[in-house]
Parts: structure tokens; C-alpha cells; sequence
């Protein structure tokens, strides 16, 4: 990790803020802290940040549209912190581009992993590897892992930073069933989490690469498994409406915590008190 990476803090709660910033400072980074979207926007402005993490509940301008108009300025992983724990608002934040997210209250340590994890995966080349550093096809997509670029039919594809990991990941991986935890591993670099973000993913990349997503040929689901990347389909798929057959039976309540605060983590879990659930690095 570079000491020169520098970190946008974007909460208007003070003391969120500075905690996070001050954790941030001590694990190398450079850390500038703004209470809304508009201060921001005009941060990034003066300064564009290597990561960013952002608030949801943002007054004003919400942490939403704020991911969206940063997005659309350029490529910037975000971290998405958010005070509401059910899933549709977790998966609000991931389908606006969100490369993770943490739920209120949470362990400042915890943060920083995942600030490390997110930027160690976009820092890491996918070029440079044994399988080559060439371009990869399949049909009429074309990904080049050295330019970050993709297209389909000749036009290039807007893509989030893990929307191209996990199309390089299937290109890479043609005929093979991934199931979530495999691609949570393999693409996030993290052995658990939760497993809706490939989910969320999945179908945001069908909605890019499919000329039908609601019937897609290339992406195709393995019942009760996971997914399969399939270059030359050879029949008529089945359209894929209601949950994801691979993601399992819907969730009916947010999981239980596994652990207990580290009691030689420094402070306790910032903005709240609700217990954290577990995530643990790959």
C-alpha cells in the first residue's frame, strides 16, 4: 500500500468522520474529511481520491446520487456506509456502483481492511499473469485486462471496477460453474460476506453484455449452483424472472454476529450500536 493513496471521508457526523479519518491516517493513507455531497463533489474536484467512502444517508444530496456523479466523472472505488441494514437498501448502493459497503455501527479496523482489500484488488494487474496478457473474446465481447476496456459489437461498455473483474473472471473461466462463494473469493478477495453482492453483480453485468437479459445466453444460472459463463450458446435459455435460482432460498432476517468485538481493537463500533456482522479478509 502506497502512502501517497489518498481517502475521501464523506458523513456529517463528526465523530464518524474522525474516526474513520484517523484510523485511515494511521494505516498509511491520507485522509480528507467533508460532511455532504456537494463538498464532495468539489473535494474530488481540487483532489481526485484513490478511494471513497460515503456515507448514504447524506443530507441534501443523498450518498446515492453522489456515487453516481462521481462515477460519471471516472473511475473511483467506493465504500458505501449506510445506518439501514436491509437488503434493499444494500443493494441499491451496490447497483449504483458501490464496491463494498458497511453497515452502521461498525469496527473502524474492520473499515480499514476493507479500504485495503478493495484497493490491493483494483491495484493488482490482471494483465500480468500466466494465462496471458493478450485481450480475451468470446463471441462479440472483447475485455482487455491491461486498458481496463471492454466491448460489445465494437462499442466500448461502461463497466464498474467489479462489474470488469467478474467479466474477466468468466471470460477466463469459459464452461466452468462458479458458485457465489467461489466468485466472492476469486473476484472480491474476500472468504465471507454477503453473498447478494454477487448476486447484484451478476445481473448488472447481464443488463450490459446480454442482447436479452431477461433471457440470458451468456451468463447462464446452474440451478441450486451458481453460474456459468457459456461464449456459444447452443439453445434457447430460460427467462430468468422472480429471485436467482443460484443465490439459495431469500433471506428472512439479517444473519447473526459470529464474533464479539475485539477487545484489543481500540474504540467500539462507530456510528451506533447495533452488533456488526462478520466479514474476514481472503
Amino acid at each position: 500500500m502506497h502512502a501517497e493513496q489518498h481517502v475521501l471521508v464523506v458523513d456529517d457526523d463528526p465523530t464518524v468522520s474522525e474516526v474513520v479519518a484517523g484510523y485511515l491516517v494511521r494505516s498509511g493513507f491520507s485522509a480528507e474529511r467533508v460532511p455532504d455531497g456537494p463538498s464532495a463533489l468539489r473535494a474530488a474536484e481540487r483532489r481526485w481520491p484513490d478511494l471513497v467512502v460515503l456515507d448514504l444517508m447524506l443530507p441534501g444530496v443523498d450518498g446515492l446520487r453522489v456515487c453516481r456523479e462521481l462515477r460519471s466523472r471516472g473511475p473511483v472505488p467506493v465504500v458505501m456506509l449506510t445506518a439501514r441494514s436491509d437488503e434493499e437498501e444494500r443493494i441499491l448502493g451496490l447497483e449504483v456502483g458501490a464496491d463494498d459497503y458497511v453497515t452502521k455501527p461498525f469496527s473502524p479496523r474492520e473499515l480499514v481492511l476493507r479500504v485495503q482489500a478493495v484497493l490491493r484488488r483494483g491495484a493488482r494487474d490482471p494483465a500480468v499473469t500466466a494465462r496471458g496478457a493478450g485481450p480475451l473474446r468470446a463471441g462479440n465481447l472483447e475485455a482487455d485486462p491491461a486498458a481496463r476496456r471492454a466491448v460489445k459489437d465494437g462499442c466500448e461498455l461502461t463497466l464498474t471496477l467489479r462489474e470488469f473483474d467478474l467479466l474477466v473472471h468468466f471470460l477466463r473461466h469459459p464452461g466452468q460453474v462458479c458458485d457465489r462463494e467461489r466468485l466472492m473469493r476469486e473476484v472480491w478477495g474476500w472468504e465471507f460476506g454477503d453473498l447478494s453482492t454477487v448476486t447484484v453483480h451478476v445481473r448488472r453485468l447481464r443488463a450490459k453484455i446480454e442482447d436479452d437479459p431477461a433471457r440470458p445466453r451468456l451468463i447462464q444460472t446452474v440451478w441450486g449452483v451458481g453460474y456459468r459463463f457459456d461464449p456459444e450458446p447452443t439453445s434457447d435459455p430460460e427467462p430468468t424472472s422472480g429471485p436467482d435460482p443460484a443465490s439459495g432460498p431469500e433471506p428472512t432476517s439479517d444473519p447473526e454476529p459470529t464474533s464479539d468485538p475485539d477487545p484489543a481493537s481500540g474504540p467500539g463500533p462507530v456510528g451506533g450500536s447495533r452488533p456488526e456482522g462478520a466479514w474476514r479478509r481472503a
